[in-house]
């Protein structure tokens, strides 16, 4: 299956589906939230098989020359394939309320508008031009050191990733994991189990917290576990461009 003839309806679907009331509350409680079968494997499949067209794609970067780990991604160029245009947008449209909503807790004074065309508009009036959507791939001892995805100053606060291997049978190993740091206290991890076709939604950088005197803001960085055998594949979905 190529580019072109991969559905994005059904994505569409799946995203109207989902409670985003109890999805906002566990963003709001653990710095992300699991879209259970956001994918069908036949589409996990076809679009992990895009790994290898040079076509769609600005660039390719090996993580151990630059210490961010052991493994690679590949960068889209745009215009991007129908499917993941559509995938990006529709999800931004559920995630900007609860990204402005966080802003207004933290006591930043940055709004996102409803429609991801008008922030991506922002973003390269800002010089941020350069499409973020990658497809990674990792292989045995592969792994992704702690990060957070920045990309330059106008930053969206959250961002996605879905699974397009299937654990246990592709791959074993590979956790997704995320680390937050909270003032004058140790960090703490959350392991987030996937299955293929789940999406992970999670902080990019910051997010708010309540504490005994109001919100205040913690720091938050996510990465990925040593693959032990097999080949992984991720999608990742950032909303803002780069620099």
């Amino acid at each position: 299956m190529n580019a072109e003839a991969i559905p994005h309806d059904s994505v569409t679907d799946q995203l109207t589906g989902h409670d985003w009331s109890a999805l906002a509350g566990e963003l709001n409680g653990y710095g992300y939230a699991v879209l259970k079968e956001l994918l069908p494997p036949d589409i996990c499949r076809a679009i992990a098989s895009l790994y290898t067209e040079e076509r769609h794609f600005r660039s390719r970067v090996h993580m151990v020359r630059h210490g961010f780990g052991i493994g690679e991604y590949r960068y889209f160029r745009y215009p991007f394939p129908a499917f993941l245009e559509d995938m990006r947008s529709v999800l931004y449209a559920y995630l900007a309320p609860i990204a402005n909503e966080w802003n207004e807790r933290m006591g930043i004074e940055r709004r996102y508008p409803e429609d991801h065309g008008e922030f991506l508009k922002k973003c390269h009036t800002a010089g941020q031009k350069r499409p973020t959507p990658l497809l990674l791939k990792y292989g045995a001892g592969d792994y992704n050191c702690l990060h957070q995805d920045v990309y330059g100053d106008l930053v969206f606060p959250l961002q996605a990733a879905i699974l397009l291997s299937q654990p246990g049978v592709d791959y074993e190993g590979g956790e997704f994991v995320l680390t937050e740091q909270r003032p004058r206290m140790q960090s703490r991890v959350e392991v987030v189990s996937l299955r293929q076709g789940d999406a992970v939604v999670f902080a990019v950088q910051n997010r708010p917290v309540h504490g005994t005197r109001g919100d205040y803001r913690i720091n938050m960085r996510h990465g990925v576990s040593r693959v032990r055998s097999g080949q992984r594949y991720m999608l990742g979905l950032i909303f803002h461009d780069a620099t």
